[in-house]
C-alpha cells in the first residue's frame, strides 16, 4: 500500500478561526478522503503555529499567558475540524516541548552545519500579521503589507540570525522550473519563479528573547534567542511525523506529497521552506496547491470592517456538508470566492434539497413501496473524477457528480414507474438504487456523512427516511 502525506498550513492561533480556515481544512481533508479511497495509506497533519510574537501580543491584551492563550485558540480550530468532519491524523502544536522543539533545534543544526546560518545586526521594517520583515519596494502606496493594510509595520534593530537564502537561488529556480517541487496552479508557479528571479535576500531566523518575551524554542548553543516564526513553523510539517524524534515513523511519511495553503504565505512555502530543506539535506516536499481567498458579500474580510465570519454558527444551523458543498463546489480554488448566508441558502435549497435530498427521498420511497432490497454496492467512479481530482477542481468534479443526479432525475420522470409493475418496475428500481449508490460511493471525499446516510439506507431492505436536507 503507498503512503500519502498531506498538510495544510499550520495556522497562528491568536484568534479563533474564520472560514477561509474551514475552506482550507475541507479542501485537505477532501484529498485526504479521495486517496483513501485509491486504496492509499493517508496521513492528514495540521496544528498550531503558536511561537509568533502575534500570540504573545493577543495574550497580552486578553491578559493571559501565552501557553493559556494558545491552548485555548488551539481547541477552536481543532473543534472546527471536529465540527467539520475534518479527519486529521496529527495536530501538531508549536509549543510542544516534548516533540516540536528538539525537531526545531535538530533543523537548525543540520542547516548550521552546512554553513547556511549566521550572526549579523540588522534594522528593518517588521509586519507582526506576516510575522517577516518587508523591503520598502514590497509595501503598498502606505508603507503597508499587502495582507495587512492599516497595520504600521515596526521598525525594528536588533541583532539576528539569518539563512543564506541567496545561496539557494538558481537550485530553486531549477527544482520548481523542472516540476521537481511543483506549484498548482502554474500562474502561482510563474509568479514565484518572476520573485525568486528577483534577487533573492537573506532572512532573519531569530529574534532576540526581549523581543520574544521568552517565548519559543531556544536557538541552539545561543540562550539569548529564539528560533524564528517561519524557521520554526514550517518545520512542523516534519514534527509532527517524527523528525528528531521517531526516524522509523519519519522515514515512512515524508517528504509532504502535498502542502495545501492560501495564497498570502506562498513566499515561506514556495521559497523559503524548501530552501531550509534544501540546506538540511533533506528530501523536498512533491507538491504545493495554492488556494485563494474568500471574500464575504464581495469585500475581503478584515476586523476593522467586522465582516471576519466564524463557520460555526452556520455548522450548528445547517450542517457540516451543507457547508462543505458550498465550499467546494460553489468555489474555484483558484480564483477568490464569495460567500454570503443568501447565496449559501440559495445553493442548499436548489442543489442539496431539490437535487441530491429529492432524488434520494424518492427513489426510497419507491423502493420501499415495493419492497426492493439492495445486496450489493455500486462502488464505481463517475468518469472524470479522477481528473478533476488531480487537478484539485473540486467544483468541476461535484458537477460531473451532480449530472448524474440530474441524469437520474430524467430518466425517473422518462420512465414513469408509478405506471409500470411487475418484473419490469423491478428491473427499473434496481437501475435507480445502483444510480443513488455510485452517486453515494463519489460523495464519499465530498459530503462524508451525507454519502454514509445514503449507503446505509440503499443496502438491504430500503426504507424512506427524515429529508437528507430539509428545505430552509
Amino acid at each position: 500500500m503507498s503512503k500519502f502525506y498531506i498538510t495544510t498550513a499550520i495556522p497562528y492561533v491568536n484568534a479563533k478561526p474564520h472560514i477561509g480556515h474551514a475552506l482550507e481544512f475541507i479542501q485537505a481533508d477532501t484529498i485526504a478522503r479521495f486517496h483513501r479511497l485509491l486504496d492509499k495509506q493517508v496521513l492528514l497533519l495540521s496544528g498550531a503555529d503558536e511561537n509568533a510574537l502575534k500570540n504573545v501580543q493577543a495574550a497580552e491584551e486578553a491578559g493571559l499567558d501565552t501557553q493559556t492563550l494558545v491552548d485555548q485558540n488551539a481547541r477552536l480550530f481543532e473543534n472546527l475540524a471536529q465540527k467539520l468532519n475534518i479527519q486529521f491524523d496529527v495536530f501538531q502544536k508549536g509549543s510542544d516541548q516534548k516533540h516540536h522543539y528538539p525537531s526545531a533545534q535538530k533543523l537548525w543544526q543540520l542547516c548550521a552545519k552546512s554553513g547556511d546560518i549566521y550572526k549579523k545586526s540588522y534594522s528593518g521594517l517588521y509586519c507582526v500579521g506576516c510575522e517577516t520583515f518587508y523591503a520598502k519596494e514590497e509595501l503598498n502606496e502606505n508603507g503597508e503589507c499587502f495582507e495587512h493594510p492599516g497595520k504600521k509595520l515596526e521598525e525594528v534593530s536588533e541583532e539576528n540570525y539569518f539563512f543564506k537564502l541567496s545561496k539557494y537561488q538558481d537550485q530553486l529556480i531549477q527544482i520548481i522550473e523542472s516540476d521537481e517541487y511543483q506549484i498548482v496552479p502554474q500562474f502561482r508557479k510563474n509568479e514565484v519563479l518572476s520573485f525568486i528571479k528577483k534577487g533573492l535576500q537573506d532572512f532573519s531566523v531569530s529574534r532576540t528573547n526581549e523581543r520574544a518575551k521568552n517565548w519559543g524554542v531556544t536557538v541552539p548553543n545561543d540562550p539569548t534567542q529564539r528560533i524564528y516564526v517561519w524557521f520554526d513553523a514550517l518545520n512542523i510539517y516534519q514534527s509532527g511525523i517524527g523528525f528528531g524524534w521517531d526516524d522509523k515513523k519519519y522515514q515512512k511519511w515524508w517528504p509532504a506529497d502535498i502542502h495545501v495553503i492560501g495564497k498570502g504565505i506562498i513566499r515561506f512555502h514556495a521559497v523559503y521552506w524548501p530552501a531550509i530543506l534544501l540546506s538540511a539535506g533533506l528530501p523536498l516536499p512533491k507538491k504545493l496547491l495554492v488556494h485563494e481567498y474568500i471574500t464575504v458579500e464581495g469585500q475581503k474580510m478584515s476586523k476593522t470592517l467586522g465582516n471576519v465570519l466564524d463557520p460555526i454558527p452556520l455548522v450548528e444551523k445547517y450542517g457540516a456538508d451543507p457547508l462543505r458543498y458550498y465550499l467546494l463546489a460553489k468555489l474555484s480554488p483558484f480564483q477568490d470566492g464569495d460567500f454570503s448566508e443568501e447565496k449559501f441558502k440559495e445553493s442548499y435549497n436548489a442543489d442539496l434539497a431539490n437535487g441530491l435530498g429529492n432524488l434520494v427521498a424518492r427513489v426510497a420511497k419507491l423502493c420501499e413501496q415495493n419492497n426492493i432490497e439492495a445486496t450489493t454496492r455500486s462502488n464505481v467512479w463517475c468518469a472524470d473524477l479522477e481528473k478533476y481530482m488531480g487537478e484539485f477542481k473540486f467544483n468541476e468534479a461535484l458537477s460531473v457528480i451532480w449530472q448524474l443526479i440530474t441524469e437520474a432525475d430524467k430518466k425517473i420522470n422518462q420512465d414513469k414507474p408509478w405506471e409500470l409493475s411487475g418484473q419490469e418496475l423491478k428491473k427499473i428500481l434496481e437501475d435507480y438504487v445502483k444510480r443513488i449508490q455510485a452517486i453515494a460511493y463519489n460523495l464519499r471525499p465530498f459530503l462524508p456523512e451525507t454519502a454514509q446516510k445514503i449507503e446505509k439506507q440503499f443496502l438491504g431492505a430500503i426504507k424512506s427516511a427524515l429529508p437528507l436536507f430539509p428545505r430552509i
